[in-house]
């Protein structure tokens, strides 16, 4: 397993990936690159192409959010999130795209969405219209490069236990709170989504296209009729 890690300014985070990567016995190097700039994602490609000779599987991870009051909500916020979330898959798919084509190899794109692709938001509107947009965009070009065997999917998360929620999910309060919005009733470990990327990665998931896998316990199955309340 070869892989290229980009990093936006987490360049420790990176390097730990980089270890992580290469103690299970794969090779893996770290560049920095803003995904939402067409140099930035060409650089991973080119990146990719250098060190390792092609590209197989295209996996768009980054993502951003902040809480706000849509009637509130700066142009600056709303942009930066937008940038990064739905900019930033289509620069990258995209790219993927164009390097499978040219090529003639068939292709693997897993583009990182959310439960909120489904489920509305209040007060992350951005965030929300940022994971709608990725959803069809997704199914779009599922469908528009699928007879050139490109295949295309999202992964779904919901409440997921990552660094950046580990003060909140540490606040047993909150985790409880967050935790019952999920039939399955706790929240989910970087693991579980990092095991669906692998499957969508591998020939397991040959034909499978065009779908959101959703990693989030149920939370998008209307948990408050659960016991069948309502």
């Amino acid at each position: 397993m070869n892989v290229v890690v980009n990093y936006f300014s987490d360049s420790q985070g990176a390097a730990l990936a980089v270890q992580e990567i290469e103690k299970e016995g794969g090779k893996a190097v770290a560049i920095q690159a803003n995904i939402g700039e067409e140099s930035g994602v060409k650089k991973i490609l080119d990146t990719a192409i250098s060190k390792f000779g092609g590209v197989d599987v295209w996996v768009n991870n980054a993502g951003v959010e902040n809480q706000s009051p849509t009637h509130e909500l700066s142009l600056d916020d709303w942009n930066r999130v937008i940038s990064t979330n739905l900019t930033g898959v289509f620069l990258g798919s995209k790219t993927a795209l164009k390097y499978f084509v040219e090529n003639g190899k068939k292709g693997n794109i897993i583009n990182m969405s959310s439960v909120h692709e489904q489920i509305p938001w209040p007060g992350f509107a951005h965030y929300a219209a940022s994971k709608g947009g990725v959803k069809l965009f997704t199914e779009s070009i599922a469908m528009e490069y699928a007879k050139q065997n490109i295949r295309v999917n999202n992964i779904g998360p919901g409440a997921i236990n990552t660094p950046i929620n580990a003060k909140k999910f540490a606040d047993p309060v909150q985790y409880e709170q967050t935790a019952s919005m999920a039939p399955m009733h706790r929240i989910g470990k970087p693991e579980e989504v990092a095991a669906a990327a692998a499957w969508l990665a591998s020939d397991e998931s040959s034909y499978v296209t065009g779908v959101t896998l959703f990693v989030d316990g149920g939370m998008t199955l209307y948990p408050a009729f659960q016991d069948g309340k309502g």
